[in-house]
């Protein structure tokens, strides 16, 4: 593969100049027959060629027959690999942006998402620049919302680029960096890029708090603290399921939380809103939400689920509960099956975008002791979305001191979800689009978990080309 146009052509020649230029005759013929050759993988153990070439097979290889040589793609993904690994938190950033200023790009700049998704809020560090930004109306914002590689042509003929980083399908922020001109082979490397920065980030998440500080747009009260410690990933996607939750107001939530698992073909999720305000109630929803995992990983049934977190609070927090939705879809038939403790009926939003209530008996809540689980059942059609939501998002009174209701809620899920957007950008604009309805208030939590069924898996699943899974350019190549 050759070097594209828009990253610099000063590769390795050289660095490769200075370490073989002084005895190149030498260093070729031990090369050619296989020999060892002294080099800066010496003091490392595995530095060093383990057989005569003529005696070893090739080792990797492919159908193809590619080279084996190290690409500039290859050299500057495993650089940032092999560095990475001692690298401490604080200097990821730089790192990045070190590693792009090698290969020709500049104005590297890497935002991460407040966690009001309001606001994408910039790494700092020698070799980046950047300021917070508002994720709606900026270009960042466009490359964030899209889940796409946004380019913007400078007035110079330079091409800034902004790529989405992604965990997997979990939004973390948006990189980007400019170049002299781009073509298909740059797009690739960019967007793998910021998809190893992203795993980076969240890599070494687990052990700084230099991330979620960055995250951080306004004071967070200890309550919320402990619910966005407690929760898994706000998105995820695959091509069979899509899920995206959110909790409002996301720096000061108590009691309400969510959850979900992903086994074999079976999404497990669960939506939680704990009796009370502030600190106890976040206690209590985080003893809800451990009693449900516990008793998922065990492989309860949806009944037994319900007994179990109902156990544990009622011992636990005497005379207090916590309101649940519990359920598992299926992802190969698209059967959703759920227990309605004591919350507001789910929607159910068809590919149409026809609104509907999920209607079913309801079980007391969680905590109460006793009672008999009702699992309601229904049949998905692909493209078919259920929201679930607490009832925060409905009995908030407005200014004329009516509530704010379930056929306002109805109007804005059809204005939200006509034009089909993703699942994550759905539920961000939804939230966002209540707060404003409600004129700001958030006397309590008001959260939202939104499930899309795609269709049931394909027959090979790990085969080539699942859309949106590939990077831009011909992979092939």
């Amino acid at each position: 593969m050759t070097a594209s146009k828009g990253w610099s052509r000063k590769l390795s020649y050289r660095r490769s100049a200075g370490r073989l230029g002084r005895r190149p005759v030498t260093l070729l013929w031990l090369v050619l027959v296989g020999e060892r050759v002294p080099d800066d993988g010496d003091n490392h153990p595995h530095g060093a060629l383990r057989a005569p070439l003529s005696d070893a097979g090739l080792g990797f290889a492919d159908a193809q027959g590619r080279s084996r040589v190290e690409s500039l793609g290859e050299r500057v993904l495993g650089s940032l690999l092999d560095r990475a690994h001692l690298m401490p938190a604080r200097l990821v950033g730089p790192l990045v942006a070190q590693e792009i200023a090698e290969i020709g790009g500049t104005d590297v700049s890497i935002w991460v998402q407040d966690y009001d998704q309001r606001t994408l809020q910039p790494l700092t560090g020698r070799g980046l620049v950047g300021e917070s930004t508002p994720i709606d109306d900026s270009w960042p914002g466009r490359a964030f919302t899209a889940d796409a590689r946004i380019e913007q042509q400078l007035p110079d003929g330079s091409v800034r680029m902004y790529l989405p980083m992604l965990d997997g399908s979990d939004r973390v922020g948006v990189l980007a960096f400019t170049l002299p001109t781009v073509d298909d082979n740059d797009r690739r490397l960019a967007q793998r890029l910021a998809g190893l920065t992203a795993d980076l980030i969240v890599t070494k998440s687990l052990y700084t708090d230099t991330f979620a500080q960055a995250r951080t747009a306004a004071p967070m009260s200890l309550s919320a603290h402990m619910q966005w410690q407690t929760l898994p990933p706000l998105v995820m996607t695959t091509p069979d399921v899509a899920l995206a939750g959110i909790l409002e107001p996301c720096y000061d939530v108590g009691g309400d939380s969510f959850d979900y698992a992903l086994n074999e073909h079976v999404l497990h999720l669960a939506v939680f809103d704990a009796m009370g305000h502030g600190l106890e109630a976040a206690t209590m929803a985080t003893i809800v939400l451990a009693a449900y995992r516990h008793g998922r990983r065990a492989n309860a049934s949806l009944p037994d689920l319900y007994v179990h977190m109902d156990d544990v609070l009622s011992a636990t927090y005497p005379g207090r509960f916590a309101t649940a939705q519990v359920g598992q879809l299926d992802t190969v038939t698209g059967v959703l099956s759920w227990v309605n403790a004591g919350h507001p009926a789910a929607l159910l939003i068809g590919g149409s975008g026809i609104v509907s209530e999920l209607a079913a008996p309801v079980t007391r809540p969680v905590g109460f002791g006793g009672a008999v689980p009702v699992v309601t059942a229904v049949q998905l059609a692909p493209g078919d979305r259920v929201l679930f939501f607490t009832d925060g998002v409905v009995e908030e009174r407005l200014d004329d001191g009516l509530q704010f209701g379930e056929a306002r809620l109805w109007e804005l899920v059809q204005q939200t979800t006509a034009d089909r957007l993703s699942v994550a950008e759905t539920v961000r604009l939804l939230s966002h689009t209540l707060m404003r309805a409600r004129g700001g208030r958030t006397s309590d939590d008001a959260s939202l978990l939104l499930v899309e069924w795609r269709g049931p898996p394909r027959d090979d699943e790990l085969a080539r080309g699942i859309l949106g899974g590939l990077p831009a350019g011909d992979i092939e190549g």
